[in-house]
């Protein structure tokens, strides 16, 4: 649907809005069409398609049943349980509308709120669906969170229903959800009426609350073949919430609206991920992240795709099993993390190589800055296109990416690309807002209007985004929050958050800079650098890190610090060199990739580390304190 390439469509994308995004609203069908396609009367907020009337689930499921019924929609992968499950585009639009059925007769309707928390299986994907299909919102909460942060999104939320299953599990162990449930419930101001159980089998010892509880195989068999019929919605309802982590430790929810939403991801997985009808996605993500909802469940399926979802690590049964699905169901794009392909890069290439992936075209990565060398080991390791892209939770699909579906220009290693179809992207200065000159440092910031797919608000706080997002600059112009630069091509680098910024006595370093100049210390897999109170420089820097090889002994951690400090001071100069170092054995991250620095320094300065809601593994808290504890590896204390 779109001629002359990735220049001639940004451009009018960016010089007629309303022009554009009315000739992309064709994506998608439309029950009542829109009134009109762009109102910006009350910035910061706006509304797309405004008067129109859709539903995300019948443009992901029932629109594709005729034509490719008996096409595979959704491909459930568990190496944890050796599940594998097969899902036709008729056999989801079956059990969506089961799935649907259900939350009607427990009492779901239109506009209320359901919490879905749920490890990576095919029936997470089917309650998603089956909110938007009788207009819920549904608010998926990954799996395993802390109940205590459970519960405060159950309380900003207010739902009518959550569902959840026994147990979820991650490198062999048992994760038992239920129990963290009914902590989080009994820690809930607002606990919702009825909690609906996925039992995988997994728990033998599954408690259920009578008069609470409902078992979802019984209730399958109680509604039947049951056909819910579709709510048709207004554009600027909202589909969804998902809930990031704020500066103040109290979570955001991020609120999504359907139509433009809906358009944005159809646009996107032709101009972007180049996937189109029969053809296969595989995005590891959870789908309790932004990149699950947008490109594991509705992108994917919305242009007649199939999809894959991955329960299990990216290395078990061996590190070539994400190689082995790309071959088996002739993936055509895949999309994972920098962090996924930093633990595969610890591995033998030949995981990769001995795999027919003719039918991959490309390789996408997000969720975090891209290091040079990881990018090109990857690349020289496939043989393919490696495609960084940039977005938030916020943005719900890149903001920053090249555009294989239209043409692919040059890929620079450490830059996501160019802007989006519809961003318009420019880094300011901190203080003023004005544009820099290419390769100057500023805040990366969106001009209003904000394409459509981006959020809305924050649920029940409009006042916190505009405070969050608009306050800076006006409500002309969002702010990202993160550092960047762009280059004389237009191509943005990522330096890093606004506020992982250390001030050495006087200058202003990111920590992200430091941690790529790690990248050249030969002994270390990955690093995280915090600022840390310093009575003469004001603050100085502090390095955690992991080796490529484990090495407990104290002598061979002390080898490797004094090392990456020296690498670090060659790179960036004496200013730059870290006050200390320490070997770790682990990073505390998100489940997307995303070093928890905030954590990092709360535990340095000896203080409680806050929100935990989004970390991947608690034991390298404990790595944390050890190393503290012992003191530093290299540098002062040492």
């Amino acid at each position: 649907m779109l001629a002359g390439g990735y220049r001639k469509a940004y451009e009018r994308s960016i010089e007629d809005p309303e022009g554009f995004w009315a000739a992309q609203a064709g994506r998608i069908d439309w029950h009542v069409a829109p009134e009109s396609i762009l109102d910006c009367s009350s910035l910061p907020f706006r509304r797309w398609f405004a008067g129109g009337y859709t539903n995300l689930c019948y443009n992901a499921v029932d629109r594709h049943v005729e034509q490719r019924g008996e096409q595979l929609a959704l491909v459930a992968v568990s190496t944890e349980t050796g599940i594998t499950r097969e899902v036709t585009y008729r056999e989801l639009h079956r059990e969506v509308n089961r799935f649907a059925a259900i939350l009607k007769r427990l009492g779901v309707a239109r506009g209320e709120r359901v919490i879905i928390y749920m490890p990576n299986i095919a029936e997470a994907a089917f309650a998603m669906l089956a909110c938007a299909r009788v207009g819920a919102v549904h608010s998926v909460v990954f799996g395993g969170f802390a109940a205590s942060n459970l519960a405060v999104r159950i309380d900003d939320s207010r739902p009518r229903l959550l569902i959840t299953a026994d147990a979820g599990m991650r490198g062999g162990r048992l994760i038992r959800y239920k129990p963290l449930v009914d902590e989080a419930l009994s820690r809930a101001e607002h606990a919702p009426a009825k909690v609906l159980v996925v039992s995988r089998g997994l728990d033998p010892d599954l408690p259920m609350t009578s008069g609470r509880d409902e078992d979802y195989a019984r209730l399958c068999e109680e509604v039947g073949m049951a056909q819910e019929p579709v709510v048709w919605l207004e554009s600027n309802e909202p589909s969804y919430l998902l809930y990031t982590s704020g500066t103040t430790g109290r979570p955001k929810g991020v609120q999504r609206d359907i139509g433009g939403y809906a358009v944005a991801l159809a646009l996107s997985m032709e101009t972007v991920f180049d996937v189109g009808p029969g053809q296969t996605m595989f995005s590891t993500s959870d789908v309790g992240w932004a990149v699950g909802h947008s490109y594991n469940v509705y992108g994917a399926l919305l242009v007649g795709a199939t999809s894959l979802l991955y329960e299990g690590l990216p290395f078990t049964p061996d590190a070539g099993i994400w190689w082995s699905l790309c071959e088996k169901y002739r993936v055509r794009t895949m999309f994972t993390s920098p962090t996924a392909i930093r633990i595969l890069k610890k591995h033998d290439s030949a995981h990769i190589t001995r795999h027919d992936l003719t039918g991959l075209k490309y390789l996408f990565l997000a969720g975090e800055p891209l290091d040079v060398p990881t990018a090109q080991w990857i690349s020289e390791a496939l043989g393919k296109p490696v495609v960084d892209n940039y977005w938030q939770t916020e943005t719900g699909w890149p903001a920053i990416t090249l555009q294989p579906g239209l043409d692919l220009h040059r890929v620079k290693f450490g830059s996501p690309g160019l802007p989006n179809l519809g961003y318009r992207i420019r880094v300011v200065d901190e203080h003023t807002g004005a544009t820099l000159p290419p390769n100057r440092k500023g805040v990366l910031v969106f001009d209003q209007p904000l394409p459509p797919g981006f959020m809305t608000t924050i649920w029940n706080d409009d006042h916190r985004f505009c405070k969050s997002y608009f306050s800076a600059f006006g409500k002309q112009t969002y702010t990202s929050l993160d550092w960047a630069i762009q280059d004389e091509d237009g191509y943005t680098y990522i330096l890093g958050r606004t506020d992982d910024v250390i001030n050495v006595a006087g200058h202003r370093l990111g920590t992200r800079e430091i941690e790529e100049a790690c990248t050249g210390c030969a002994a270390i897999a990955e690093a995280a650098v915090i600022g840390v109170p310093d009575v003469v420089k004001g603050q100085v820097p502090v390095v955690f890190a992991t080796l490529r090889k484990a090495d407990g002994d104290s002598a061979g951690r002390a080898a490797a610090a004094a090392d990456l400090l020296r690498t670090i001071e060659s790179r960036l100069g004496a200013v730059a060199r870290p006050a200390r170092a320490y070997i770790v054995d682990a990073l505390p991250k998100t489940r997307s990739g995303k070093l928890l620095r905030r954590v990092i320094t709360a535990l340095a300065a000896g203080e409680a580390p806050g929100d935990l809601s989004t970390i991947e593994d608690p034991e390298a808290l404990n790595d944390i304190h050890a190393a503290l504890g012992r003191g530093a590896d290299a540098g002062a204390g040492a």
